[in-house]
């Protein structure tokens, strides 16, 4: 039996009500929002004055000469509100976690037996190269020539690879050897990208938005305008899509790919390649990568980065790649001396078996079953709940949930999160993956102001747990609750928050 609801006309998207006391207080900017008041407390998130002097949580206070927090990505703030809340490590089993940025670890069906024993020879304990083991490094080429590049000319060496220290040490050494360029990035994207884009000064944030009405997709034929009118000399983009669920394949994948042969440096994120969902069943256990449309390996300026984390749903390895031409990956050798110091030596002869192809076939066909499952049960659970998924993800293991037509200040990303940790339940506010560098627009004017972004990366009881708080609150805000919502949030463990709005 479905119930239908008759909700009272909702004010404009960028008009937010709140209830204090039982008044309705309508307004307009996020100064007038104790969420958002709490979240720009947040050394690092206040907007950046012009002169760039360093941000601190008290300016009456002495700082420390010349240091400025970056800000925190989304995750870390999330679960800095959390703790707040009463969320610790020890107890995380008593909470939600569907902000998780990392699948489940532990066994799923019929996939490879899960790592349990790390060998240690006596040479591992030696500082590996900033390149990383030259044998992980050959098994990484051996693996995309095998999956994406069967038959053709130019072939992946060891020499194209470099292992880091996680996806964000990857990201940051390519950033480190890019010189003074304008870079084109989409909103929305991941969360670290910001951070990039804010300490690489070097970089020129170039942005473009993303219509939904378009279910996200990447104009490719307009960023080929880009690069002619705005001098774009790098495309930034994670592919398949994060926070969207959304994938660029086929022969729009062969487009972006040919844009690096146009003087344009084109860096893929790739980390969630084999998180795909096809309609098809013998597509089951098929994968992305822009590496299947580079022509040769080495005059194509593509870069990929990717790793153990996600696909091998190993993220505490900390053990990942960046793939390009060879006087990149000489570049990066150098940048890395001096930003990580290399991947840890141990752990990557520990990777070798796991990219053997026939080990990595089976895992991809039980990973894409597994996750299209938990996919399916969470877009159907949310349709119980009147919250249809307005693009459905067809990669990753997110959903971007817009919030927009549920009762204010339900409504926007913030303050659904912050009612959802009264629920001991974490997802991530759609503000995170709004690149902005400068940290400078009115939180209320963002296009991802009104999404939360949440995972069905952790195990199925924990989904349901979560969505069993979503549906507590939405369901007391559909039924007039809303003067309880937007106020009264804890700073601390010790008080709740001291925010007057």
């Amino acid at each position: 039996m479905h119930v239908h609801l008759h909700l009272p006309r909702l004010p404009s998207s960028k008009t937010i009500s709140n209830q204090v006391h039982g008044v309705m207080k309508i307004f307009h900017h996020e100064k007038e929002s104790e969420a958002h008041q709490i979240f720009r407390q947040q050394v690092g998130h206040q907007p950046k004055p012009a002169l760039g002097l360093p941000q601190t949580i008290n300016p009456d206070e002495e700082t420390v000469p010349g240091i400025e927090h970056p800000g925190s990505t989304g995750v870390i703030y999330c679960s800095d509100r959390a703790i707040a809340n009463g969320f610790n490590y020890a107890n995380s089993h008593e909470w939600a976690n569907l902000g998780q940025g990392a699948p489940e670890v532990g066994p799923i069906p019929n996939a490879p037996p899960r790592p349990e024993n790390i060998p240690l020879p006596v040479d591992s304990l030696e500082y590996a190269p900033t390149t990383g083991v030259k044998e992980l490094r050959e098994s990484v080429a051996h693996l995309y020539n095998d999956t994406y590049r069967k038959g053709k000319a130019s072939q992946y060496t060891y020499e194209n690879v470099c292992i880091v220290p996680g996806g964000r040490a990857g990201l940051s050494r390519v950033a480190a050897v890019i010189g003074d360029v304008y870079c084109s990035y989409q909103v929305p994207d991941y969360t670290a990208y910001d951070q990039v884009l804010s300490a690489f000064k070097r970089l020129v944030p170039v942005p473009t938005a993303l219509d939904p009405k378009h279910k996200y997709r990447l104009d490719i034929e307009q960023t080929k305008k880009d690069i002619l009118t705005q001098g774009l000399a790098v495309v930034i983009a994670s592919n398949p899509r994060n926070p969207t669920g959304q994938v660029i394949a086929g022969k729009e994948l062969k487009e972006l790919v040919s844009l690096s042969r146009e003087n344009t440096t084109i860096i893929l994120d790739e980390f969630y390649s084999w998180y795909i969902y096809p309609d098809n069943e013998k597509d089951i256990g098929k994968s992305i990568s822009s590496a299947e449309y580079v022509e040769d390996v080495n005059s194509d300026s593509v870069v990929i980065i990717d790793g153990l984390t996600k696909n091998w749903r190993l993220p505490g390895w900390r053990v990942c790649w960046v793939i390009g031409p060879k006087n990149l990956i000489t570049a990066l050798s150098q940048s890395g001396s001096f930003l990580d110091g290399g991947a840890n030596h141990p752990m990557q002869l520990a990777a070798l078996p796991l990219l053997e192809p026939s080990r990595v076939k089976i895992e991809k066909v039980a990973l894409q079953r597994h996750f299209k499952a938990k996919r399916d049960h969470v877009l159907k659970r949310l349709h119980a709940l009147h919250l249809d998924v307005e693009v459905p993800p067809q990669a990753t293991f997110y959903v971007w949930l817009n919030l927009e037509k549920l009762p204010p200040p339900l409504n926007n990303g913030l303050t659904f999160f912050e009612e959802l940790l009264k629920e001991q339940t974490i997802v991530i506010p759609g503000i995170f993956f709004d690149i902005n560098p400068a940290h400078r627009r009115n939180l209320f004017n963002s296009p991802c102001h009104h999404y939360v972004r949440l995972s069905f990366g952790p195990p199925i009881k924990d989904l349901d747990k979560g969505l069993d708080a979503i549906g507590r609150v939405v369901a007391a805000a559909r039924l007039g609750g809303t003067k309880k919502m937007g106020h009264s949030y804890k700073k601390s463990l010790e008080s709740s928050s001291e925010i007057n709005v």
